[in-house]
């Protein structure tokens, strides 16, 4: 489809929202500022985000899917759960369910640890 790995991250990211903050697209994606900003970057190169004031917090910017990218991410994110599903089948309904409260749990530790680099 033409994208990144990190630019597909963010048009399932920003997919079924109505628009994100930089700051909220880079904690669930993972991205440290300067790469986000690359990414994002390139995204509305291509058409298929656009960036506006946010509504709630002039300091900040809202990220958002423009008409492309959401017929982008309509046409990516079935194939993506499609070629996924094998992986799921093969883990488990238990492990799957509690999965994101493990997960949870872990980012809670790390973020509480702030003497390991």
């Amino acid at each position: 489809m033409g994208l990144t790995v990190s630019q597909f991250d963010v048009i399932a990211t920003l997919g079924n929202t109505s628009g994100l903050s930089c700051r909220d697209i880079g904690h669930k994606t993972l991205m440290v500022k300067g790469t986000l900003t690359g990414v994002l970057d390139r995204l509305e190169k291509k058409g298929l985000i656009h960036r506006a004031a946010h509504p709630t917090d002039k300091r900040s910017t809202l990220v958002q899917l423009s008409a492309a990218g959401e017929t982008l991410f309509h046409q990516v994110f079935p194939s993506h759960l499609a070629y996924l599903e094998p992986v799921f089948k093969g883990v488990g309904e238990e492990t799957l369910t509690s999965l994101p409260s493990q997960l949870r749990l872990l980012r809670l530790a790390l973020e509480g640890d702030k003497t390991t680099p």
